[in-house]
């Protein structure tokens, strides 16, 4: 199992990519999430802005 893991002397950089390939995703998923949240907020508060 350690030498798996090790795969030949090239595990920190095999898992470093593996975990940066998995995190990039999430975390412009997470932003673009935050972003549609703030953008459908702005939008309810300029129709409530309109409408008085």
């Amino acid at each position: 199992m350690s030498e798996w893991l090790h795969m030949g002397g090239y595990g920190l950089y095999v898992w470093g990519s593996i975990g940066v390939s998995l995190l990039l995703p999430l975390c412009e998923y997470l932003a673009l999430r935050l972003r549609r949240r703030a953008a459908l907020e702005q939008l309810k508060h300029q129709q409530d802005h309109d409408e008085t």
